[in-house]
């Protein structure tokens, strides 16, 4: 018996993992692989994310291990125009180049000094409900929980065996991604690690992305514009690897060996519910997308940073039981927007554009250049303009918090700021000075939005019937 079962040790199920053990959930993290693949993929942490790790003291751990990048902004279809989020009020200007295997580590090793236990070589193969909870079989046991979340990916085991549609977009190409190392490069391979527009390269009807990872290895990734759409289980073979590179890059560049690789598609899909009964959805299990713009794994571990004080709070009677139910008003329209955003740019980024295509990829250069419409972009794909608008007089409606002292937030609980002195002594706020921009007084969620704010004459009834408010008193 555990309180929360977490299925899949990708960021997502580990990052929820050190959000609930940070609260004293105890927390198992099932997992079917019996070993983490030490592939570089889904290696991009934005600038909003990194802000949520520096909340819990995470954010240096992964820094130390990141690839050496030049300070270039992202992109937007993979135009020639780096988004420039220096513009945006964030310590964390650019996004952050690391392999994901080693985010998984940092993850991990947080979540197990904090209590959580990861059961790898796992699988789950069988789910039950009832009113009180929900019973897994994975592996040779059984395991009973007050909540399940589906972290198990794109193809989740856990989304199929309780027969959730997936409804969206099929695939319309598969790409091959691969760690390489080259026994010989020509002048046309990049050398450092700069703006994607910069590592990618199309030649007649192929195309491919080289990023440099030090010495002979680099990240591969590539594929044969207007082919059909092959099986994504097809394995992948080194000829192909090296005949690509051949016509893109020249004689000179020989392919020495193939250390991983797979198959991924563009579908565009999410889950109607985030939640069914105790089960939730967070990460790919609950969405997929187009991968332009380094979003998916950002996208889920913003999922578990919603998910995991909320879902705490509740379990330790701390707030009533419907909390849990804003992380699906709250996420599912931030995934529904990622999925627009992803999809706009497959049309712009085809390696094979049409007349119009090509017109439509100029106009938009040009729009890019222009500082409010790149801004807009640069807010958008960071992550650092979201905000929580949900309808009606929500509760927990707030914008992101910036400015403020991430030190505050390493325990993962509710933070009441007074930057003005507006507040009653007696409700024993944090004290600081203003900060531009910034309301007088923010009752701060452990997410770094805002639950509640005032700049003058502050509404105490409002502020005290907010749920982070009884998790602030709960947390004295």
């Amino acid at each position: 018996m555990t309180e929360v079962i977490v299925a899949g040790a990708g960021p997502t199920g580990l990052t929820l993992a050190c959000e609930l053990a940070l609260a004293g959930v105890e927390t198992l993290v099932v997992e079917r692989l019996p070993d983490r693949i030490q592939q570089t993929k889904g290696g991009t942490i934005q600038p909003r994310t990194q802000e949520l790790l520096e909340l819990r003291g995470l954010l240096e751990p992964i820094q130390a291990r990141a690839m050496a990048r030049e300070p270039v902004g992202g992109h937007f279809a993979m135009l020639p125009v780096p988004l420039d989020c220096t513009v945006w009020d964030t310590a964390h200007p650019y996004p952050l180049s690391i392999p994901q295997w080693e985010i998984e580590e940092v993850l991990e090793e947080r979540a197990t000094a904090l209590g959580s236990k990861v059961l790898r070589d796992t699988p789950v193969t069988a789910v039950e409900q009832s009113d009180d909870g929900v019973a897994v079989i994975a592996g040779d046991r059984r395991i009973e929980a007050r909540y399940l979340v589906a972290c198990d990916g794109g193809h989740s085991t856990v989304r199929k065996l309780l027969g959730m549609p997936f409804p969206g977009r099929p695939g319309t190409f598969t790409a091959v991604l691969a760690d390489v190392r080259l026994s010989s490069v020509s002048d046309l391979v990049p050398k450092t690690l700069g703006h994607i527009s910069t590592l990618t390269r199309e030649v007649d009807d192929r195309w491919v992305m080289l990023v440099p990872l030090g010495g002979d290895r680099y990240r591969f990734t590539g594929g044969v514009a207007g082919e059909e759409e092959p099986a994504k289980d097809r394995p992948v073979t080194f000829e192909e690897i090296a005949e690509a590179l051949r016509i893109v890059y020249g004689e000179q560049t020989v392919l020495a060996a193939v250390d991983n690789a797979s198959r991924f598609g563009d579908a565009t899909r999410q889950v109607d519910s985030y939640r069914v009964g105790n089960v939730f959805f967070a990460g790919d299990a609950a969405h997929i997308h187009p991968p332009f713009g380094g979003q998916g794994l950002n996208l889920g571990m913003q999922d578990a940073f919603n998910l995991g004080w909320k879902m705490a709070a509740v379990l330790q009677g701390r707030a009533s039981a419907d909390l849990v139910d804003t992380y699906h008003a709250e996420r599912h329209p931030a995934g529904g927007w990622v999925l627009h955003i992803t999809q706009a740019q497959r049309a712009l980024a085809n390696p094979r554009p049409s007349a119009d295509v090509i017109e439509l990829r100029e106009v938009f250069t040009d729009l890019m250049r222009l500082p409010e419409a790149n801004r807009h972009l640069a807010g958008l794909m960071s992550g650092l303009s979201h905000s929580y608008n949900v309808p009606g007089d929500h509760p927990l409606v707030g914008h992101r918090v910036a400015g403020l002292d991430p030190s505050l937030f390493l325990a993962g609980r509710p933070v009441l700021l007074d930057l003005a002195g507006i507040l009653p002594p007696d409700l024993d706020a944090t004290r600081a000075e203003p900060v531009e921009g910034l309301p007088h007084a923010i009752l701060v969620r452990p997410d770094g939005y805002a639950a509640w704010a005032a700049d003058t004459n502050p509404d105490l009834d409002t502020l005290t019937s907010n749920p982070c408010w009884s998790l602030l008193q709960g947390s004295r």
